[in-house]
């Protein structure tokens, strides 16, 4: 196998072990989704925090939301991180955002079992899906991490 398809073998490898991790300990309802601008406009307003999951070379091929905070749902020390970033609050509105919604929502179908009170899935994600055009396609700003 060449390289470059063992380290891809094993990213997605990975995160289907972060997943059946989270999946664990998820609650059975849905979670409760917005879209992209929504996200953007409470994210700013500082009514919510936007917190994008993805992987490092995700944030770099497209930017992240100006105010979301990148932290990588593979990150090992993903929930005290998250923790960190929340000010060890748990009851704050939470929005996460992944390419295009899926590991957003298994993510955010999640945390609940974790205490955390508030989360939203931003279920278009970066690069679109069915739910809308996504962050990127809306134009909405992006910065490097």
């Amino acid at each position: 196998m060449h390289a470059t398809a063992l380290a891809s073998h094993i990213l997605r490898t990975l995160m289907l072990a972060v997943m059946l991790a989270f999946s664990a300990h998820a609650q059975a309802q849905e979670p409760r989704s917005m879209d992209a601008l929504d996200a953007h406009t409470r994210s700013e307003a500082g009514n919510l925090v936007l917190v994008d999951i993805r992987t490092p070379e995700e944030w770099r091929r497209t930017g992240i939301g100006q105010a979301a905070h990148p932290l990588s749902m593979l990150d090992r020390d993903f929930l005290a991180r998250l923790d960190a970033i929340l000010e060890g609050d748990r009851t704050r509105p939470l929005a996460l955002i992944c390419a295009s919604g899926v590991r957003s929502a298994l993510v955010a179908r999640a945390l609940p079992g974790y205490g955390f009170t508030h989360v939203y899935d931003v279920s278009e994600g970066m690069t679109g899906s069915r739910a809308g055009p996504g962050w990127v396609a809306r134009k909405l700003p992006v910065r490097q991490p």
